[in-house]
């Protein structure tokens, strides 16, 4: 079920107190069909809806039709906004929705719902290698629970060297880079970034987390995300059309250098990625605009990539 239809759904339910599939498929613009099935989803997924068969029967929130969504409990609310917070594609108008939906909870479960639409940073582009899909890491749950509560965590960790360590972390949010999974924690040594799949083992210790004052999540993966990128393994240097050189700052973005220009008007650069196909695939965009000189083995990949264009489009 998609995050926006959700909400939508829950606000319908809250604005007319009673709907029927085919209102439900009429106000949704969907079918009567996907109505119930996602009405269905909806109270299968723990949220307090129940179905009121004949003539004059529909779909209720528990708590009348005049709730304010009071019904839901912490879990629920969690969800709701895990569900359909920033972890979501969401439009503007869905994260509109969903402030109203947080002033309509109970005071109770307002801190824990706003903690949830905090807890985590999609980042839908892959690092530049391309790293494969894998399936959510078995700890990524329990890890999410406890940023939501505000819990520290006994962290056991497998680093890139295979060095294992054991440390306890304040964590602080979640982050998601195409496939793969991050924590970002303040621990004794400072703010550090741990892939979740290398997570050994977690407990959480009862003890409150210690938020760094100021912090924001979406700033802090953009330093992580910026630091990573600025390493890269391979660098090709070339000339770039200077009319070209503001795509270029936004295709590579921290693994851009820019040199002097040249005789003819051309700027000298270098652009840093991953592997020469990563490299050559990138630039091959940007046409005779940008030339790349060397490395040998990234002209090799473009003249390889124009071959191929050249006999699938003449």
């Amino acid at each position: 079920m998609r995050a926006d239809r959700l909400v939508a759904l829950l606000m319908l339910l809250q604005t007319k107190g009673q709907v029927t599939a085919g209102q439900v498929a009429e106000e949704l613009e969907i079918s009567e069909r996907t109505a119930r099935r996602d009405l269905e989803a909806l109270g299968m997924a723990g949220v307090p809806i129940y179905s009121q068969p004949g003539r004059n029967g529909g779909w209720r929130l528990l708590g009348g039709a005049k709730t304010d969504l009071s019904g839901l409990n912490a879990a629920e609310a969690r969800a709701l906004f895990l569900v359909a917070g920033p972890a979501s594609q969401a439009t503007p108008e869905v994260k509109a929705a969903l402030r109203k939906l947080v002033r309509a909870l109970p005071e109770t479960f307002r801190e824990s719902a706003e903690a949830a639409s905090q807890a985590i940073v999609v980042d839908p582009t892959a690092w530049g290698d391309r790293r494969p899909e894998r399936p959510p890491p078995p700890l990524l749950d329990y890890l999410q629970q406890a940023v939501i509560d505000g819990e520290q965590v006994e962290l056991g960790y497998v680093a890139r060297d295979r060095a294992e360590t054991t440390r306890v972390v304040h964590p602080l949010g979640l982050a998601a880079k195409g496939h793969t999974w991050y924590l970002i924690a303040d621990t004794a040594a400072g703010q550090r970034t741990f892939r979740i799949d290398r997570v050994t083992t977690a407990v959480r210790t009862g003890e409150p987390v210690v938020r760094p004052e100021g912090f924001d999540l979406n700033a802090a993966w953009q330093e992580v995300t910026e630091n990573v990128e600025g390493q890269a393994h391979l660098w090709a240097r070339g000339t770039v059309d200077p009319e070209m050189m503001q795509v270029l700052r936004w295709q590579f973005g921290p693994r851009l250098r820019i040199g002097p220009a040249q005789a003819d008007g051309r700027i000298a650069v270098e652009v840093g990625g991953w592997h020469p196909h990563q490299l050559a695939g990138t630039v091959a965009g940007l046409g005779a605009a940008v030339e790349i000189t060397d490395p040998p083995e990234v002209r090799t990949e473009l003249a390889r990539i124009g071959a191929e264009l050249l006999e699938q489009y003449t």
